[in-house]
């Protein structure tokens, strides 16, 4: 998993979850050799799955240790997002935010040759969080770092979910400059396959490598709410969508494990069958009283564990500790592996001289 120009690429993670970023950079070519999270099981996972390297608990009690590590070429991390996501309360008070500042001390400590940042698309576009944005990137730019941020979909990056993030990218060294990121990421791009094209490379749920099936009974809405097609709205009780199979999966959040959690049609998925819900939809268009009288098929349940890992482009096999909701939970909070890839290896490629920082016009803005 580790590229041969690793030993030149000493990096730093912090709010390292289950490893996402962090395989993603192993596979660009990065040399993880200290890692943080709080949560106990993403720990577990990481020091299974990665390595010892990984130090449990909060960054701002640990930062001493980092004290001691020199030639860091590299730190990377996305800071706990629900305090800017739309998802959540969005509190600028929420300790969560916080942590963004927590990520800026550890650069002014270690001072890395470069940085990678992300977070939620929130942070990027909402006028809300436009201050915030703007302070963070202006610190990283006194402590001397060409800074920009771009958001990114992971399905332009081989993972077949549509996810958005901002990514932070800075380089140290000519501060007054600004990346072009727009333009240096394109050559990583790379479309990714269809969910059906994923998970057909797994066994059916219950069996072989794909055991850990979630329970949550799927239940038809009695009021539901209808949008423009079936895969939006609220035909089914709680927040769990059924999948688009010859597409990509919506983000997947960190609340799955309950009724959260995305539907699979497995007549759909094997034997290419019209998916029910379709059908289900039009009945209702036709004819509002069908939630009296219609039932949830069996063959429609919940994405499994591995399926999630698998959309999420964790190494098939991945071992998430914990119990089934923690292991949903690790998922949903990672960044998708061939994601933080492409931008790792767009950054590595810069620091080994591979391709040039492509600044944009000094006339240009910080935002885009």
């Amino acid at each position: 998993m580790t590229a041969d120009n690793s030993k030149d690429i000493r990096t730093v993670s912090v709010f390292s979850g289950a490893g996402g970023l962090d395989i993603g950079a192993i596979q660009a070519g990065a040399k993880v050799i200290w890692a943080n999270d709080v949560m106990k099981e993403a720990c577990q996972t990481y020091r299974v799955n990665i390595g010892d390297h990984i130090v449990c608990g909060d960054i701002n009690e640990k930062m001493k240790e980092l004290d001691g590590l020199s030639d860091i070429s590299l730190v990377i991390g996305g800071p706990p997002c629900q305090g800017f996501s739309v998802a959540g309360k969005m509190d600028a008070n929420d300790k969560r935010s916080q942590l963004i500042w927590s990520y800026l001390s550890v650069l002014a400590m270690l001072k890395p040759r470069a940085f990678v940042m992300e977070n939620v698309k929130a942070l990027g576009t909402l006028q809300k969080w436009e201050g915030t944005r703007d302070l963070l990137i202006q610190s990283m730019r006194d402590l001397g770092y060409s800074v920009n941020f771009i958001v990114l979909n992971a399905k332009d990056f081989d993972v077949p979910q549509a996810r958005e993030r901002i990514f932070i990218v800075g380089f140290r060294g000519s501060s007054n400059l600004v990346p072009d990121l727009a333009k240096m990421i394109k050559p990583y791009r790379k479309p990714a396959k269809t969910l059906r094209e994923v998970l057909l490379t797994l066994d059916r749920a219950g069996t072989g490598n794909n055991l850990d099936v979630c329970r949550a009974r799927i239940t038809l809405a009695h009021n539901p709410v209808l949008r423009k097609t079936p895969y939006a709205g609220m035909i089914f009780n709680g927040l769990g969508r059924p999948l688009r199979l010859d597409s990509y999966s919506a983000t997947l959040p960190a609340s799955m494990g309950g009724n959260k959690t995305p539907i699979i049609d497995e007549n759909e998925l094997y034997s290419h069958a019209k998916p029910w819900v379709e059908t289900y939809f039009e009945e209702l268009l036709s004819n509002p009283s069908a939630p009296d009288t219609a039932e949830v098929p069996k063959h429609l349940r919940r994405l499994t564990v591995a399926e999630a890992a698998l959309i999420q482009t964790f190494p098939k096999g991945y071992q998430f500790q914990g119990s089934q909701s923690m292991k949903y939970t690790q998922i949903g909070n990672a960044v998708p592996c061939n994601m933080g890839k492409a931008v790792v290896q767009m950054v590595i490629d810069v620091l080994n001289s591979n391709k040039p920082l492509v600044a944009l016009p000094r006339v240009q803005s910080l935002s885009f």
